[in-house]
């Protein structure tokens, strides 16, 4: 007789039979959930193909070019493979934007002058936006070259509160920008439904204001993208959800052509903007993990699902739920003491395939106000897309799992992390 799923991680980790009942559980009621997300992961293939098909990509493509990189024709045809996908007029795609923050910070910086006004729509930012945006260490924030933001506070239960945001829209408001996941806090990323009501109302009350969207964790999670609803502009990190688990670094920007164009002045320099950039070696593993990031999103959400489903089996506190929309890829599990967090997040460690014999340790980390604990294993060194866990050491202990190139994997780790929790004794409920 063949072995259940559950009885096969069970045999894999040693786990108790308690695991073992909960895991079976935790399956057993995701089944239905899972299929909808495969669907939504197909749909998202097909447009991501059918890009590829539209804009013509050939072998020759795969290759691209050194020094200045002008008429790159790789990254020319990766560009327009994501304008297509993403249904806007252009992308920037470099690998000189190193990360999310960065290429949100090109954009910011190239979208805002001196006396313009930001309102930030999704509350306060993270950590390390709250530094691009406020700091005050003489490194050039936006708020040190004389750009004022404001900041809408979301609603008790975390939504966004539509009213306020338009209340607060001023003449000076030239930008309105929303993150899309949760970044480290307890509360529901942002749907594109959500999204969409809101941009619908800011454009009604001020048509001329930028809808900008940090989109990180959130590609391919639904089956359209921010342009779709309303947003202008968005950014993220090709080592997220876009790279596919196989850039080794990079991000983009994409939207309004005149838009992109701006933050492409600032990520470069002006005059030269997204003209130059070689794409050197790179050319193959951006366009064809940008080809399989659906289809790994599909499998990282359905760990996540599952994972879900297991804390909710052992009265642990989840966020989302594992029957509640999703909007990115993060999956938050609240756990209540610093031991139980390190615990957790070692069992994550353990199950990765780079580095499964490291003890991951709390630490300082730039554009961070406390310790934060990371827990990754993947070729490609920070890629939330495969299995990670991270974490700031803050009361109530809140672990934000992200990625998984295979579902079961994100599972794996849960479990192993759960166990460590049980020999622990410690609990969160």
């Amino acid at each position: 007789m063949t072995p259940s799923l559950a009885d096969t991680l069970g045999s894999f980790l040693d786990l108790p039979a308690e695991l073992v009942e909960a895991t079976r559980r935790a399956l057993a009621r995701t089944e239905e959930r899972r299929a909808q997300l495969a669907a939504v992961r197909a749909a998202n293939q097909f447009r991501v193909l059918r890009a590829f098909q539209e804009v013509g990509v050939t072998d020759f493509h795969l290759h691209g070019t050194t020094g200045y990189g002008y008429g790159d024709p790789a990254r020319e045809v990766i560009e327009a493979v994501y304008a297509r996908a993403f249904g806007v007029e252009r992308a920037l795609v470099a690998p000189y934007l190193v990360s999310g923050t960065h290429a949100i910070a090109a954009a910011l910086f190239g979208l805002l002058r001196p006396g313009d006004h930001l309102l930030y729509a999704t509350g306060h930012p993270y950590d390390t936006l709250e530094q691009l945006i406020f700091g005050r260490d003489g490194l050039g924030s936006l708020a040190e070259l004389g750009v004022e933001c404001t900041v809408v506070p979301l609603t008790p239960d975390g939504r966004l509160d539509v009213p306020a945001i338009v209340e607060t829209l001023k003449p000076a408001t030239r930008v309105v920008a929303f993150q899309r996941s949760r970044g480290y806090r307890w509360e529901p990323s942002r749907t594109l439904a959500s999204l969409g009501e809101t941009i619908k109302a800011v454009k009604t009350a001020a048509p001329g204001v930028v809808a900008f969207v940090d989109n990180c964790y959130g590609e391919f999670v639904e089956e359209q993208e921010p342009p779709a609803v309303g947003a202008d502009l968005i950014a993220g990190s090709l080592i997220k959800n876009p790279g596919g688990s196989l850039a080794p670094v990079g991000g983009y920007i994409a939207g309004r052509a005149d838009l992109v164009a701006r933050a492409a002045a600032r990520a470069t320099a002006p005059g030269i903007g997204g003209e130059v950039g070689p794409l050197l070696d790179l050319a193959r593993p951006l366009l064809q993990g940008f080809f399989l990031a659906p289809h790994f999103v599909g499998e990282a959400l359905c760990g996540a699902v599952v994972t879900a489903a297991l804390g909710e089996e052992l009265g642990l506190e989840v966020s989302p739920g594992s029957g509640e929309e999703r909007a990115d890829l993060v999956q938050a599990i609240k756990l209540g003491s610093r031991e139980a967090l390190l615990a957790f997040c070692r069992g994550i460690q353990h199950n990765c395939a780079v580095n499964s014999r490291l003890q991951p340790e709390p630490a300082a980390m730039p554009g961070y106000r406390d310790e934060v604990i990371m827990a990754g294993g993947g070729f490609v060194a920070g890629a939330t897309l495969e299995l990670s866990v991270d974490a700031p050491l803050r009361p109530p202990y809140i672990a934000y799992l992200q990625g998984g190139l295979f579902w079961e994997q994100a599972v794996l780790g849960t479990l192993e992390g759960l166990r460590n929790l049980l020999q622990k004794g410690l609990s969160a409920r």
